[in-house]
């Protein structure tokens, strides 16, 4: 019985020492980026975009789709970028299937939006937004944010400040040129950053 017992003893106090052993040597987590501009995505033509070329520009960010109700959003994002570029503002558009409402590859996504809304702004290559596989700024933005601010659907909108911080999400029923999307531009604009 005491042989029983020591046995049990060293093998509780071996594996404590694996354990250990396993801990310190674990590599530490990845640093969490602090800023948008630590982010770069591909443009919609394979290009890197680096969000660092924005930096102290306000950023909307939207996923978007080509196929959906909310579709006819493009316009009104063209309509805001319009409107505030000069006083430093940028829309970008990231083209997204997580819903299963965007053209199979990237040339049609922006064929698409050219010729029906006449787009400007920038337009990443068609990325997942949701979930474990999401692109990285979209992981950023879900944990920064939370999970309850993350895209439910397409045209989901992350407003980034001057600093490169999230500000505000909205979700797809806040239309480009609303009252409430516009408010928040302005103000992120007028903040120093």
């Amino acid at each position: 019985m005491i042989k029983n017992f020591a046995i049990a003893i060293a093998l509780t106090a071996g594996a404590a020492a694996a354990i250990a052993a396993v801990n310190s040597t674990a590599p530490a987590a990845p640093n969490t980026p602090g800023t948008a501009y630590d982010f770069t995505m591909q443009t919609i033509d394979g290009k890197p975009m680096p969000f660092a070329q924005y930096k102290g520009k306000v950023l909307l960010v939207v996923n978007t789709a080509s196929f959906c109700g909310f579709t006819p959003q493009y316009e009104g994002l063209q309509k805001l970028q319009d409107s505030y570029k000069a006083k430093g503002f940028t829309v970008i558009g990231v083209p997204s299937n997580d819903f299963e409402q965007e053209s199979a590859s990237n040339a049609e996504i922006k064929t698409f939006c050219e010729s029906k809304f006449g787009i400007k702004f920038p337009l990443t290559e068609k990325s997942v937004v949701r979930g474990a596989d999401a692109v990285p700024f979209y992981r950023w933005a879900a944990t920064t944010l939370g999970g309850d601010k993350t895209p439910k659907w397409n045209f989901h909108k992350y407003l980034v400040g001057r600093d490169g911080k999230l500000i505000a999400a909205f979700g797809s029923k806040s239309a480009p040129m609303s009252t409430e999307v516009t408010t928040a531009v302005t103000a992120a604009l007028a903040a120093k950053g």
